[in-house]
């Protein structure tokens, strides 16, 4: 059987001996080897004064017996919660699998544990699903990305630490990429192809998630120009679809979409699609992400690269050194996102 870690459990691989339910325990590790039961928990919190060749017997013994360290015991019985919980808004957009990517690039192996929790709303509102990790009893939680108030944020991070990925909160660890700069060079691209009925196909307002729209409404006002923009219902493809057939029906319909991120894309696409328009014949479309689907042959999705696996391997990097020092200061490592510019648009014809 395989975690959602990917690890492998001992007794998977058929080295556990019968001892009817009762599980190993380290008195049996440290019996088994012939050393104390001090040292076999030396060894496994990789404390000094372990040889290598003693360490290398203990974990040779514990996988023949079947043991598995509890990591919930050991921070009970160091007073510090190791465990690591992630929080992603939505597993659906690859940006997020992109981040869990760069987390656990991040994480030691065998040293912390990554406990993960997923929005199960489609609007990325979820309560219950950082409850869950402060239930778990984890030592700081990466969120990515939180749509609560600043406010709440702070309320948030004095019940566990946080650190605060895709949006800046302050007094709070963040780490994230540069949103006005990228939401500005998508529409500045456009408007340099030629482009003057330029829409954005925004995800429902919620605080801290805006400065996409904000900054393609300031381009485009700097522009001499109208903003036009439309917000979806929620953050699925489906959504995204049914507001740009609302924009591609309308009598003064775009010429190019710029839209949240690549899975709007998408929907844009198959809105298109449905109504006989050529990308980027007849509509130029930018996304945001630089996902997976945006570099596929026949998608070639210009879109802005966030660098979503290396803001989580940042995060990760930044919640351990917040776990080694609780009275550091805060963090906030901002990235500058690149705008890739593929097949999708061109000038209007």
């Amino acid at each position: 059987m395989t975690n959602f870690l990917g690890l492998r459990s001992w007794e998977d691989e058929g080295m556990a001996p019968d001892r009817g339910h009762r599980p190993a325990t380290q008195s049996d590790v440290a019996r088994e080897v012939g050393v104390s039961r001090t040292l076999v928990s030396f060894a496994f919190r990789g404390a000094p004064g372990v040889s290598e060749e003693t360490k290398q017997a203990i974990f040779d013994a514990a996988k023949r017996l079947g043991y598995r360290p509890n990591a919930g015991a050991a921070d009970l019985a160091r007073k510090h919660r190791s465990a690591v919980g992630l929080y992603l808004m939505d597993i659906r957009n690859e940006v997020y699998a992109d981040i869990l990517s760069g987390v656990r690039i991040a994480l030691p192996q065998n040293r912390n544990r990554m406990i993960l929790s997923v929005s199960r709303s489609v609007d990325g509102v979820d309560p219950g699903a950082l409850e869950s990790l402060i239930e778990a009893r984890v030592g700081i939680i990466i969120a990515a990305t939180l749509l609560d108030s600043d406010e709440h944020v702070r309320e948030m991070a004095q019940i566990v630490p946080l650190v605060s990925v895709t949006r800046p909160v302050e007094g709070v660890d963040s780490v994230y990429s540069d949103d006005a700069f990228g939401a500005r060079a998508a529409t500045e691209h456009l408007l340099n192809l030629g482009h003057t009925r330029i829409a954005h196909l925004a995800g429902p307002a919620h605080d801290g998630h805006i400065v996409r729209r904000q900054s393609y409404e300031q381009t485009m006002r700097d522009a001499g120009l109208t903003p036009q923009t439309l917000s979806a219902q929620d953050f699925t493809q489906e959504a995204s679809e049914r507001a740009a057939a609302e924009l591609l029906d309308a009598a003064d319909a775009p010429t190019a979409i710029f839209t949240h991120n690549d899975q709007f894309a998408m929907g844009v696409r198959e809105a298109a699609h449905a109504r006989g328009l050529s990308i980027p014949g007849d509509l130029s479309l930018v996304g945001y992400d630089n996902s997976r689907t945006a570099r596929l042959h026949g998608i070639d999705l210009t879109s802005v690269d966030l660098h979503a696996v290396e803001l989580g391997r940042i995060a990760g990097e930044v919640a351990l050194a917040r776990l080694n020092d609780p009275d550091a200061p805060m963090a906030d490592r901002r990235l500058t996102p690149q705008l890739v510019v593929r097949s999708s648009t061109a000038p209007p014809q």
